[in-house]
């Protein structure tokens, strides 16, 4: 009897269990934010590089600089420099926006203003940075981030 007891317990259990709304274990949870930095290069004497976060089909890039190198010992302290800086997003062909900013540079390290752009899920946004002085031409960084929603 008590075999019974127990056999007809753990199927009231498993069926309480299964009264659990369906939604609520099959909903799927927002995919986490991830940023991606591209590789570092040389503009206008400086070092830079373009990095993005993506969240779903929202990507935001910022575009970084700062020095190449730490200073000599005894030489005279960085004096600021006018940067022109542009900041552009692509999918494909399809520009998605683009920002240019103005940027004082001393010694320390600079973030430009983000941009932020959408883009169809499952793609890929191509991202520039490029950074600009006289007398030095700019030598622009890229990343590629892909988009999952």
């Amino acid at each position: 009897m008590t075999r019974t007891l127990l056999l007809a317990a753990g199927t009231a259990a498993l069926s309480l269990l299964g009264a659990v709304p369906a939604t609520a274990a099959s909903a799927p949870a927002d995919p986490a934010p991830v940023t991606t930095c591209g590789y570092g290069g040389l503009q206008s004497g400086l070092w830079t590089k373009v990095c993005g976060t993506v969240y779903g089909g929202t990507v935001t890039l910022t575009g970084q600089i700062s020095l190449a190198g730490p200073p000599s010992p005894g030489s005279p302290a960085p004096q600021p420099q006018q940067l022109s800086t542009t900041l552009t997003a692509s999918q494909g062909t399809q520009q998605l926006g683009q920002l240019q900013q103005g940027v004082i540079f001393t010694a320390s390290t600079v973030q430009t203003n983000p941009l932020t752009v959408n883009a169809a899920c499952g793609s890929t946004v191509h991202a520039t940075f490029s950074v600009s002085s006289y007398p030095w031409y700019n030598t622009p960084v890229t990343v590629d981030l892909p988009t999952a929603c």
